[in-house]
């Protein structure tokens, strides 16, 4: 049963920086176990992560700006229209608890008269 279960190999992809700052990819198949980071690869993944800490700070700032921006083309109602409004969602409100209440007391008298 050990014999049936095979190892299988990752593909790790390295990246081979010269000095014109030109990125290689080069792929090549390795243990899991067997793959180490070497330290120029350690400081240049650490350079990588305060990159895009910064990024993602910018795009949270930038979200925010957009919002911004948003609001500002937003066409708010007049007083007199928001009232106007109000005045209709709370009409609405009270019209559909008084049937909810109405259809509550008819259910309630119609099966008490059933059950008597």
């Amino acid at each position: 049963m050990a014999n049936a279960k095979k190892k299988k190999a990752a593909k790790v992809t390295t990246r081979v920086v010269e000095s014109g700052d030109t990125v290689v990819p080069k792929k090549q198949k390795t243990d899991k176990k067997s793959v180490k980071v070497a330290p120029k690869e350690a400081q240049i993944s650490k350079k990588e992560n305060k990159k895009s800490a910064k990024k993602s700070k910018k795009k949270k700032i930038g979200y925010f700006k957009g919002a911004w921006i948003e609001l500002k083309q937003v066409r708010w109602s007049d007083r007199k229209s928001t009232w106007g409004m109000t005045f209709a969602v709370v009409l609405f409100t009270l019209f559909f608890v008084v049937l909810i209440l109405l259809l509550d007391a008819g259910f309630k008298y119609l099966f008490d008269f059933i059950i008597k």
